[in-house]
Order: structure tokens, then sequence, then C-alpha cells
């Protein structure tokens, strides 16, 4: 059961990755100093003062820089693939009891994959908002991502398991709902 909690949390830091790159990374940096969470070999980085100094500074500018109107469809651009390599060292920091092949290949399939998916879906909310409102409602969307970053981190930290119940679930929403973005409704004929 423990392999299963900590792919678990390893795809809830890497899905909140998806909403901001730093939240998930600087989360699970505290919870290792705090004896929360144990890191893989490799990653102790994380817990260490520095470090978390840093993705403490990067996350408060993250987070102010996407309510700046035309600075927050630039930051997608860097967001994304920053999300995705974010998304697989948060799940492989976390997954402790695999064997290095299968935790790399769950970080970057699983972890990689969803943190992506996450980010085009905020992508394509922003995109779908600047049309709809020329950018007023973009900071709604932005208060949206950082407080999904938070809650999917929390969720994550204090129950992985049903974490990964969400997001299989949310997954599936996004999934039609990007769909409906892209091509719009469909109509029977």
């Amino acid at each position: 059961m423990e392999t299963l909690t900590a792919v678990a949390l390893g795809l809830g830091l890497a899905a909140a990755a998806g909403f901001r790159v730093f939240v998930p990374l600087l989360a699970a940096g505290l919870a290792a100093r705090t004896g929360q969470v144990h890191l893989a070999a490799g990653f102790d980085w994380l817990a260490t003062t520095p470090a978390l100094i840093s993705l403490g500074l990067a996350t408060l500018i993250e987070i102010v820089a996407y309510y700046v109107p035309w600075l927050d469809h630039v930051l997608d651009t860097v967001a994304t693939p920053g999300a995705v390599v974010a998304g697989i060292v948060s799940s492989a920091a976390v997954v402790t009891d695999l064997p290095p092949a299968v935790t790399w290949l769950v970080a970057i399939i699983g972890g990689g994959g969803l943190a992506g998916i996450v980010q085009g879906a905020t992508v394509l909310a922003r995109v779908k908002s600047t049309a709809l409102t020329g950018g007023l409602g973009n900071p709604v969307i932005s208060t949206a991502e950082s407080l999904g970053a938070t809650g999917t981190v929390l969720l994550a930290l204090l129950i992985p398991t049903v974490t990964l119940l969400l997001l299989a679930a949310g997954c599936l929403l996004i999934f039609r709902a990007s769909g409906r973005l892209l091509f719009g409704r469909r109509h029977a004929s």
C-alpha cells in the first residue's frame, strides 16, 4: 500500500505542477523538511534551505506575474514545458519504493503527462477567457489556478489515494471539455 500512496502523492504533486510550476516542488521540500514526506535518493536538495528559499521566491514571482495582463500569455509558453519538467521531478522525488527504472517511467509518463494535461487545460481556459473578456477575466483564471495548485498539493499530501481517483475523474472532464473548446459542440445529424 505504501507504493500506491507514494505514486498517488507523486501524481498529485505532478498535477499541481500543471497549475503552478513551483508550488508542488516547494510543498514537497517543505513536507520533507518537516518529516511528513520521505524523498527519493538524489532529491534531498529539495529540503535544503537554499532550495526552499529559491522555490518560495520563484513561487511568489510566478503567482504575481500571472496577474500581469500580457505576461500571463508569455508565461504560459514558458510554463508549459516547465510544468512537464516540474511534474516529472516532483513525482520522481516522492516515489521511493519502486526500482529506479519503474520510478522514472511513472515520473515521465504519469507525472510529466499529467502536468502537461493540466497545463494544457489552463492554457485553453486562459485563451478562452481572453477571447471572451479581452483579458479582463484572466485574473479569475489566475486565482483559480493558484487555488487549484494549492488545493491539489494539500489533498495529495493529506489523502493521496483519494487524490488519485479525483485526478482520473478530472482528466476525463478536462479531455471532454478541451474537445468542446477546440472543436465546438457536436450536433447529431
